[in-house]
């Protein structure tokens, strides 16, 4: 093995180390107690290291946000490729996404809500963030009707699952109701579909 690619592997393994950290940080305590000082703490590396690997913050939070949505992709896919039906398939993406955004909820604001800048749907958007918006389009695209924009509706689809999440995460909508707003808002969508 080269010395260069030893250094590479290195470099990556420091990247992740930091992520890991800020991830792990971000769930136990919020994105306000994610600072370099604190994550140069945590991962026994100088400040001037985590600079070199990142802008500060809030490069880190995009980073995150980037890692984030492959795993939203990855767990949409998993719940659309196992239903059975267009119907059942935009259900298991709606809830596989409220899911997510449940259990990962920091995850969630760096991916959705935190101030970043990535450039959401744009060429220039990183795959990760196209995978995952692929993976509602392919579930939202066989119920767009006739002349319907099928990337709109999946933003409106996408707008909404979002919505309930975040009303019910801040308290504004009770938890209890939350399966029978993601049943409507399917079936809304889903109404006239024949599968």
């Amino acid at each position: 093995m080269s010395i260069q690619t030893r250094r590479e592997r290195e470099r990556a393994e420091r990247e992740r180390l930091i992520l890991t950290a800020a991830r792990e940080l971000a769930e136990s305590e919020g994105w306000d107690a994610v600072t370099t000082r604190r994550l140069a703490a945590e991962i026994e590396y100088s400040q001037p290291v985590l600079y070199s690997h990142f802008k500060g913050k809030g490069a880190i939070m995009a980073a995150v946000a980037v890692q984030g949505c492959a795993d939203l992709a990855e767990e949409l896919r998993a719940a659309r490729t196992a239903a059975k039906g267009t119907r059942e398939a935009l259900a298991a993406v709606g809830r596989s996404y409220a899911d997510f955004a449940q259990r990962r909820p920091a995850l969630y604001d760096a991916m959705f809500t935190q101030a970043t800048e990535l450039p959401f749907a744009t060429p220039e958007a990183p795959e990760p963030l196209k995978q995952a918006f692929g993976e509602l389009l392919q579930a939202v695209e066989p119920i767009a009707a006739e002349g319907e924009d099928p990337a709109l509706l999946t933003e409106t689809y996408w707008a909404g699952l979002h919505g309930l999440v975040t009303l019910m995460r801040s308290g504004r909508l009770p938890t209890e109701a939350h399966e029978r707003r993601l049943a409507l808002l399917i079936g809304h969508f889903t109404a006239g579909c024949g599968g």
